[in-house]
């Protein structure tokens, strides 16, 4: 009986190393990393930070799951006040990829219910807003390029302490948010990111 538990949690502590191994690979992944370096210096994301959300763990955070779409967020307000900072970044040369990680007032993307189209959405729209120049009506075509080719959005509240990240699912082409970011204070540096069971296991599984 001990033995057949203990391979049975042996067995789960290896699927949960694929798929760290899985998660640590994507760009969604590397992006988020990125965006806390550049934005959050003080803070630090390690595979180690990695959990799998439920109930209890957040538990008076303003996070919902919505099936296959992952995580979203409901916010007390929406404005369409400052912009946040944002860094774009560009993978790939014959087919690019683009990834954009914002930070700043979470409510500035305009919605009181985010998900992971209106995340999309938002980080075309800022990388639309950033490549186009109103005095060049040349820049118009590359950044309406630049703006359908996101397939990557991170979103980073400080001040709330959350975050999403989004992206456009490899296989499938839909929008998700399969991580969501805690974001500890400043004194702690703490960053936990929130996995949904079920993208977890489809992950582990995507390796067999």
């Amino acid at each position: 009986m001990v033995a057949a538990q203990e391979r049975r949690l042996s067995a789960q502590r290896a699927s949960w190393e694929d798929f760290l191994a899985v998660l640590t690979g994507r760009a969604v992944w590397k992006l988020l990393v990125k965006g806390v370096s550049v934005f959050l210096p003080e803070h630090e994301v390690t595979p180690r930070s990695v959990l799998v959300a439920d109930s209890m763990s957040v538990a008076g955070l303003p996070v919902f799951l919505n099936g296959d779409a992952g995580f979203g967020l409901h916010l007390p307000e929406r404005t369409t006040g400052r912009l946040p900072a944002r860094e774009i970044y560009v993978r790939g040369h014959e087919v690019r990829s683009i990834g954009v990680v914002a930070s700043g007032s979470a409510a500035a993307i305009g919605t009181r219910v985010v998900d992971a189209s209106s995340l999309l959405r938002y980080g075309r729209k800022l990388t639309f807003q950033t490549l186009f120049d109103t005095t060049e009506a040349r820049s118009v075509t590359p950044a309406v390029r630049a703006a359908r080719a996101v397939e990557n959005v991170i979103f980073l509240d400080p001040v709330a302490g959350v975050g999403l990240c989004g992206e456009i699912d490899p296989i499938s082409r839909a929008a998700t948010c399969p991580l969501f970011v805690w974001i500890g204070d400043r004194a702690s540096g703490a960053v936990r990111v929130y996995t949904s069971g079920g993208w977890a296991a489809q992950a582990v599984r995507s390796r067999t």
